[in-house]
């Protein structure tokens, strides 16, 4: 018999009564033994399948259009066999290098294959709360597949199948499961630090971002880059996916404070707000630069809008995260638009442009916004200047360690398989030379 904190507080003197009156052990083990609160483990399970959502159809509609043609149906399956071997490694050992029992600054161990898991094992909160252990799993796991599919927006149309599903495997394993640990584990060099990431600006952006350049730069450019147009196929397609995105996105962050609190309602509105500031505020960037507001813009804002506010989303209040979005928004425009074609790397779909930048932005930014003057939940025992300066090094760190990880990863995916397609098949596009198959017919 297991009786929660919940249950005994519900029941009054009775059930203080009831209790009392159990043998030692019992009472023990009745302690001991904390149960699931029915209602954030069901919140916890939707935020997983929302995040599911935000890939497959997600993030493959919002590459996948902004592709040529061609390639729309590697690019779509690219994405969704990278997060499922994502989901399979994971499960064997993913779990045990972010989150096992052992561990030190840097990685941890055990629990491999899930070992000890059971339905009745659970995971803790931020209070006293615990979630079932497995969809814990299930949800940081949709984590692990997404962030490595990102990667792949920056090496889209060039880089063999085969070689996405080598340099995937590799690189969660030396380059996203230790940041992982760093980050959110007890024990993780940057969780010590005292580093603010409520659902993965360090994690996922910074980490896909960073990665995503390092790998076009070594891959090398596209054949007729920049010279050749290569406009996005359908932003009707990107369109769906950008709403797609949004709406899973809500479970990437209110998802991430691991409970159906106000602080989950927090990073709900901040993920509404901030979203919407930055979509305005590209087309607004747009417009200054003498250009007319596009779809292609506003679908960019609204990614870099939720890219900069995922750290700070239950780190802000609503004000600061409009701030934050707009910001964010108008320096993911410029380094797209003119820092991009400056340095005349080839970056295909911006990942590096906008979950880079905006990731940086965003994580750095959380140090301002979380300070109560600015409407933040911060008690303003630390001060805003200490507080940024642990945000620059936690960026700093996972900038250094995405880099060198990539180059690591992307070498032995090189050495495996090779990288690029022949120059036939680029031409011929993807879909058809690398899995016999046309978009459109």
């Amino acid at each position: 018999m297991t009786i929660s904190k919940k249950i005994l507080g519900g029941v009054g003197a009775l059930g203080v009564s009831l209790l009392t009156a159990m043998p030692a052990w019992a009472q023990e083990a009745a302690a001991a033994a904390p149960v699931p609160n029915p209602g954030n483990n069901a919140w916890m399970m939707t935020a997983t399948i929302l995040v599911l959502l935000m890939i497959l159809p997600g993030l493959a509609l919002f590459y996948g259009g902004l592709t040529r043609s061609k390639n729309m149906l590697a690019t779509m399956t690219q994405i969704g066999a990278a997060a499922c071997l994502a989901m399979l490694i994971w499960v064997m050992y993913g779990y045990g290098l972010a989150f096992g029992p052992e561990g030190n600054a840097f990685f941890s161990w055990g629990k491999w294959f899930l070992s000890g898991v059971t339905s009745d094992s659970t995971a803790a909160t931020f209070s006293d709360e615990v979630i079932s252990e497995y969809v814990f799993i299930c949800f940081q796991m949709t984590f692990a597949a997404i962030t490595a599919a990102l990667v792949l927006g920056a090496v889209v149309e060039r880089m063999k199948f085969s070689a996405v599903m080598v340099f995937t495997a590799v690189w969660l394993t030396i380059v996203y499961f230790p940041i992982a640990h760093m980050v959110w584990a007890g024990g993780g060099l940057l969780f010590e630090m005292g580093a603010l990431d409520f659902a993965g600006g360090t994690v996922v952006h910074i980490n896909a971002g960073v990665s995503a350049l390092v790998a076009c730069l070594i891959l090398g450019k596209r054949h007729g880059y920049p010279k050749e147009p290569m406009p996005p196929h359908s932003m009707t397609l990107t369109m769906v996916g950008t709403g797609m995105l949004w709406v899973g996105w809500f479970g990437f962050n209110a998802g991430s404070e691991l409970e159906a609190d106000g602080t989950a309602g927090l990073a709900m509105i901040n993920t509404f707000v901030a979203t919407a500031s930055a979509g305005l505020f590209w087309m607004l960037a747009e417009r200054i630069s003498g250009h007319k507001g596009s779809a292609l813009g506003f679908c960019s804002g609204i990614i870099a809008g939720l890219v900069a506010v995922t750290p700070a989303a239950g780190n802000s209040g609503p004000f600061g995260a409009i701030i934050l979005g707009a910001v964010a928004s108008v320096v993911c425009f410029y380094a797209v638009s003119v820092l991009k074609p400056k340095l005349g790397y080839d970056d295909s779909l911006d990942a590096f442009g906008i979950h880079g930048i905006g990731g940086m932005i965003g994580a750095i930014g959380t140090g301002i916004v979380y300070q109560p003057f600015f409407g933040g939940p911060g008690d303003g025992s630390t001060a805003m200047g200490a507080q940024v300066w642990i945000q620059i090094q936690a960026v700093l760190v996972s900038i250094a360690w995405a880099a060198v990880g990539t180059v690591i990863a992307i070498l032995i995916a090189k050495a495996v398989t090779g990288l690029r397609v022949s120059p036939e098949v680029e031409q011929e596009g993807l879909d058809l030379g690398e899995h016999g198959e046309r978009a459109y017919n």
